[in-house]
């Protein structure tokens, strides 16, 4: 068998090579598929049911699995990745480890990174497949090139040593650590955060040797790379801003805050332990109720409900709208109200859909005849080796014409008029009404508004996955501007793309 003819997991890759010369920040939105929206929202209910406040014994699995397969089986890649570790687990039974590596391999194939680092993951720990660390490390390293964060964050902390064999498994690169740990957590994969603070806190030179002893503009550097940290759901991040405002334990010449400040501290340990509970937790909104010096700390009840509903994402009620034509027809025709449909440039000319989604037959050539009669079809949902419905032949539509369809797949997406409408697991964020009358700003702005504002791309903009998110929205004053989104997050965006949609008004203080 040719080597290309292989499983994506059994075909050979480039060693793992720690003293690359450079590294380029690649987004992983922009290699995955487009996820479908129905698809999304039976991810998320499924996410949503695993809560940890819910004993395992208690947990409703086979309701977790079959919603995590729907979405899976529409090629929603977190779904297929969700439902590989549902398989390891043992939660869907005769489905095990076998068929977990047969899923994350399928996840591979259609090109998205995570599956190459979770597949990394099952090489280094033995999971199905057996190939040791070599194998795994030269997976994380493409997952890396392609954009996981979680493979960069990874790769940079065992290459972020001051040399090679300081301590076994660890190798000195360290500008390209930096450049790894700075992808990650412009992707919003907090713990990239982390080892920054020992990246930041003195000047390095090109080969990222230290140059000098540390200064307020690194220390401060150092701060809000914690901080953002944080608000990515960062652990570690928030015990080391807990530790600097408490109770510092290096030296003075390192310590990267302006001043102690117990009641800043207090907050962090706070926030530290409701990440420890649930690592899954994002406190975009943070600077609401904790923003960094020189900005005054907000009054606080001290309760931990108060603290975390302020600081977390934040949704809008999502729009009801009104019955439309595709609610009303039967069977495989049949889409809820909440949808509609977005084409795709996927298509197949085969006789079965080789995917699970909604398929519409169209024609680019052919007689008038043949597209107006295809024009008269709907798009149908049909599973993954479903036979596509055969055509028939009305009046002037010959064999020849027919054999000139192909067929077109469709996503659903929200049948909102384009309203930013981020969607998040109901449990990790806080539903408000929207505001009336809707405010939406250019990237370029400044804030009008005291509030939480959402960044929001157009569904099907090649960006949408990693910018329409909870966890990219940002609470800020009134006269600030709106986060660069270039220089902040890396973003090869245009100014223009992105427009920002204010999803909650702070309430007027009362005197």
């Amino acid at each position: 068998m040719d080597a290309t003819q292989l499983p994506p997991h059994l075909q050979a890759l480039p060693d793992f090579n720690p003293h690359v010369a450079s590294f380029t920040c690649q987004f992983e939105a922009l290699k995955t598929p487009p996820i479908d929206a129905q698809a999304n929202d039976w991810f998320l209910e499924a996410r949503a049911l695993e809560d940890p406040l819910v004993y395992d014994d208690d947990l409703d699995y086979k309701k977790v699995v079959r919603l995590t397969r729907q979405a899976a089986d529409r090629h929603h890649w977190k779904a297929m990745l969700n439902l590989a570790s549902l398989y390891v687990e043992g939660r869907d039974p005769p489905n095990g480890t076998k068929e977990a590596v047969t899923l994350v391999s399928q996840a591979m194939d259609l090109g998205i990174p995570a599956a190459y680092d979770r597949m990394g993951t099952y090489q280094l720990n033995g999971t199905g497949v057996f190939g040791g660390s070599g194998d795994a490390y030269a997976l994380f390293q493409r997952a890396a090139e392609m954009g996981n964060a979680h493979s960069m964050a990874f790769l940079g902390e065992k290459i972020d040593a001051g040399a090679d064999g300081l301590k076994e498994g660890y190798w000195g690169n360290i500008p390209v650590a930096i450049k790894m740990f700075e992808c990650a957590l412009a992707q919003g994969f907090g713990p990239g955060a982390d080892e920054l603070q020992y990246m930041y806190n003195v000047p390095r030179d090109s080969k990222g040797d230290e140059t000098g002893m540390a200064t307020p503009e690194t220390l401060a550097r150092v701060m809000r790379a914690m901080h953002e940290g944080v608000k990515s759901g960062s652990k570690m991040s928030a015990i080391s801003l807990f530790v600097e405002f408490g109770n510092p334990n290096h030296a003075p010449q390192y310590v990267y805050v302006p001043f102690l400040d117990k009641a800043r501290s207090e907050r962090y340990a706070m926030l530290a332990d409701a990440l420890s509970f649930n690592p899954d937790r994002r406190f975009p909104n943070l600077d609401r109720i904790l923003p960094l010096p020189p900005a005054p700390l907000p009054p606080w009840d001290g309760t931990r409900d108060s603290l975390l509903a302020a600081a977390m994402a934040v949704t809008p009620k999502p729009i009801v709208p009104a019955p439309t034509e595709a609610s009303t027809r039967k069977g495989r025709y049949f889409l809820e109200a909440a949808y509609t449909f977005l084409p795709t440039k996927e298509t197949s000319n085969g006789p079965t859909a080789p995917v699970a989604s909604f398929w519409q037959p169209t024609a680019t050539t052919g007689s008038a005849e043949l597209r107006a009669f295809l024009g008269t079809i709907h798009p149908g949902l049909y599973q993954k080796g479903e036979a596509f419905e055969a055509l028939r032949y009305p009046g002037g539509i010959t064999k020849d014409d027919i054999s000139r369809v192909v067929w077109q797949r469709l996503l659903t997406v929200h049948n909102n008029d384009g309203a930013a409408e981020p969607r998040a697991v109901r449990t990790l964020a806080r539903q408000v009404e929207r505001p009336h009358p809707p405010m939406v700003c250019d990237d370029h702005a400044v804030c009008p508004i005291t509030g939480t504002w959402q960044p929001w791309l157009p569904p099907g903009h090649p960006l949408e996955q990693t910018v329409n998110q909870p966890w990219r929205q940002r609470w800020l004053r009134a006269d600030q501007p709106f986060p660069n989104v270039k220089q902040d997050w890396m973003l090869p965006l245009q100014i223009g793309e992105l427009k920002w949609h204010l999803i909650e008004a702070e309430a007027p203080k009362r005197n």
